[in-house]
């Protein structure tokens, strides 16, 4: 799963790269997000193979900070980008003669530059929360890699403070960009009912329909995963979502994008061509 998830998202970065076709906005940030997938995945899932063929289980204090705090940075990256590119979607849907003045280049980077700006910020307030509580030694962590929400429900021995600090994290870094999505998709179905012929809406629609099936997967499984330890302490209930949240949502998105999406198909038919 872990090498058909980075094969998977380096075909998407280099389909887009070789494709003058396919150098727009939207498909900027989609090799940013299939990009961030990798980096996501090889967080966790690296580490856990090599304690399997070892027989380990262990990592050391400042392996686990770091994963935890990489681990943090990109679930946020991804987590931007997918807002980011919920916002392109509407741009294009809503204002149509104007997106190519409203997404110039220079907008673009500015944007990614942003969402980068906040996952690390994202990841900074995570390393600091768990900082300044006691120093971990021999504990077991009921997970396959340190878990941002465990790591809290190790050091907060009050469940009331730990649900409140989980809750307002996934607050600001799960409701605002989720909200940011939901206006997006708002104003785009409102465009789309208003489109006179059924090949048109379906058209229309049919240009935001890979990123809508990965939002629902992203944060499906994120809700289960994240929010889901602040009301169940179910180790085996807590692993089973989070191996679906780190490895069968990356590995599910260059699929979707691929075989929903014609220019992607197209772009990767002509990369096959050029290497045979």
């Amino acid at each position: 799963m872990y090498l058909v998830t980075v094969l998977g998202n380096l075909l998407i970065i280099l389909a887009i790269s070789s494709d003058s076709h396919l150098h727009t906005p939207m498909y900027f940030f989609l090799s940013n997000l299939s990009l961030t997938d990798i980096c996501f995945i090889s967080t966790t899932v690296p580490k856990m193979i090599v304690d399997i063929q070892t027989q380990s289980r262990a990592i050391s204090y400042m392996g686990c900070l770091t994963q935890m705090s990489l681990f943090a940075n990109f679930v946020c990256m991804d987590d931007m980008l997918l807002t980011v590119m919920a916002y392109d979607r509407f741009v294009a849907i809503c204002h149509p003669l104007r997106y190519p003045v409203i997404m110039n280049p220079r907008f673009c980077g500015f944007l990614f530059t942003v969402s980068l700006l906040i996952s690390l910020f994202n990841s900074l307030l995570h390393s600091l929360i768990i900082l300044q509580f006691a120093y971990f030694k021999d504990v077991e962590i009921s997970n396959f890699f340190c878990d941002p929400s465990q790591l809290l429900n190790l050091a907060c021995s009050d469940t009331f403070t730990n649900n409140i600090v989980i809750c307002v994290i996934g607050g600001i870094f799960g409701f605002l960009p989720i909200s940011g999505i939901l206006f997006s998709y708002y104003k785009i179905v409102s465009s789309i009912l208003r489109i006179p012929s059924s090949a048109g809406k379906y058209k229309a629609f049919s240009t935001c329909g890979s990123h809508l099936a990965v939002v629902c997967l992203f944060y499906g499984t994120g809700i289960v995963e994240y929010l889901g330890t602040a009301v169940s302490h179910s180790p085996r209930k807590g692993a089973v979502a989070s191996v679906m949240y780190t490895v069968v949502s990356p590995m599910l998105n260059p699929f979707i994008y691929s075989l929903r999406n014609r220019d992607i198909k197209s772009a990767l038919r002509r990369l096959h061509s050029r290497m045979i």
